[in-house]
């Protein structure tokens, strides 16, 4: 499925991203993310704001030169037409390099690959749901007799919400539902498998999504982003509980009690850990690791989750930090940088397309914003040393916490830095002869 962690590193054959290169030992799916390009809609996703500031800057330049003509041709005013020349030839390559990063995102983006090998460069959305589901069916059959772990990540429920013509308008909630529709039959196509394979029993199956609905996701008065009920905010706003709290469903029949509701704060990085206790295996010992294994919580020799802490970040910066208070029970939260709703109030960033992770989008609180989630899971009325008599006490607390996580951390190159948001030919993964990159499996390279 939807790998979304990219591919090369320094030429366009290394894979130094690849799954492969991170110890799996088959991949089927999508390298990079899904964008609303990828099916050709009205609205497009990769970096609104950034092509519209970039167009911007090219019709300046457009108006620029052509004053410049137009002065130069009326003796206005003397300049070399070689300036007027390399002036036009720099905002030409200034549009090229931006609009060769987004005029062809569906070429360059949105591509399927089989291992190291690209089987559609654009890939057909038509048939994308049957693929991976084919996929994932036959690699169960081929492994049924071994131990597998197969990590299906599915393009569902993520904008351009794909959906075949069988679940089209099937939904009462327009064409999200559906698309949930068709994805929790791939989900039940997956556990017949297993099922009818004898592996029930002994197959540890983990169904979660990796953050809240997107809020701003909209097309028309179609709201295409899901819906987070009681919590606030949603996807890609860093600390809020819509855009973290999300669903966490195991099943093992036989192992773990079937109808148990543990409500405990646990994190999808518990899944790393998780799955070497199942193997067998032991974690390195050599760093921090920020999960803990989930064995013990389910089955019920521990009552508690093992997270006292969980520090929740936007990009880089961090904007939250939840504590779960082991002696009370009671979950408390401290928000140090919240994103500003546009329009205010709305409770989304309506106007910018999604939040922003810092800058002028961003409030930043001192004291931080502090919620008693086990009180007031909704995040409606923050805390005051006025209001609440602990208020002091948690958030030294906290900020220990927050000292004391810091002096683990290792620094890394910042990956959303402008120079790695560029287009880069050098690094594109093509399957034929670089521009002409098309191909489909079916019909061998094009």
């Amino acid at each position: 499925g939807k790998w979304h962690m990219g591919v090369n590193c320094k030429t366009s054959h290394d894979h130094c991203h690849h799954p492969l290169n991170h110890g799996f030992d088959y991949f089927y799916g999508m390298p990079f993310t899904l964008l609303n390009e990828c099916q050709d809609t009205d609205d497009p996703e990769l970096a609104k704001s950034l092509q519209e500031t970039y167009w911007f800057y090219t019709q300046m330049i457009i108006l620029a030169i052509f004053t410049l003509v137009i002065g130069k041709l009326a003796n206005l005013f003397p300049i070399k037409w070689k300036i007027i020349i390399c002036l036009a030839i720099c905002g030409l390559l200034h549009f090229i390099s931006w609009f060769s990063s987004y005029g062809f995102t569906k070429y360059w983006n949105c591509i399927l690959m089989r291992n190291h090998d690209i089987t559609e460069q654009p890939m057909n959305l038509q048939k994308t749901t049957s693929n991976m589901l084919k996929e994932a069916i036959t690699f169960i059959e081929r492994n049924k007799n071994r131990p597998f772990l197969l990590f299906v990540s599915l393009l569902h429920v993520h904008t351009p919400l794909i959906t075949t013509e069988k679940f089209q308008g099937r939904s009462r909630h327009g064409l999200y539902g559906d698309n949930i529709e068709e994805m929790d039959w791939m989900v039940g196509r997956l556990l017949d498998v297993i099922d009818k394979e004898n592996l029930k029993n002994t197959t540890f199956i983990y169904f979660a999504s990796d953050h809240g609905g997107f809020l701003e996701a909209h097309r028309g008065n179609s709201q295409l982003g899901g819906w987070n009920g009681i919590y606030k905010g949603g996807k890609g706003m860093g600390g809020w509980e819509g855009g973290i709290r999300v669903p966490g469903i195991f099943r093992w029949p036989g192992v773990l009690p079937a109808g148990t509701v543990i409500d405990e704060p646990t994190s999808l990085m518990d899944i790393y850990p998780t799955v070497v206790h199942l193997a067998g295996g032991a974690v390195p010992q050599d760093r921090v690791l920020d999960g803990h294994t989930l064995l013990p919580l389910l089955q019920g020799t521990e009552q508690h989750s093992r997270h006292e802490f969980l520090f929740h970040y936007c990009g880089v910066f961090l904007h939250a930090v939840r504590w779960h208070q082991k002696d009370s029970g009671t979950i408390w939260k401290a928000h140090y940088a919240t994103p500003v709703f546009q329009p205010e109030g709305s409770g989304a960033c309506f106007t910018r397309g999604i939040c922003p992770c810092f800058g002028d989008g961003v409030a930043h609180h001192d004291p931080p914003l502090l919620f008693n989630l086990s009180q007031d899971p909704s995040e409606a009325n923050p805390l005051s040393a006025d209001t609440e008599p602990l208020f002091d006490t948690v958030m030294r607390r906290i900020r220990r916490a927050v000292e004391e996580h810091r002096r683990t951390l290792t620094p890394v190159p910042q990956q959303l830095s402008p120079y790695n948001n560029i287009w880069k030919p050098w690094l594109q993964p093509c399957c034929g002869t670089f521009p002409f990159c098309w191909c489909h499996e079916e019909n061998n390279k094009a």
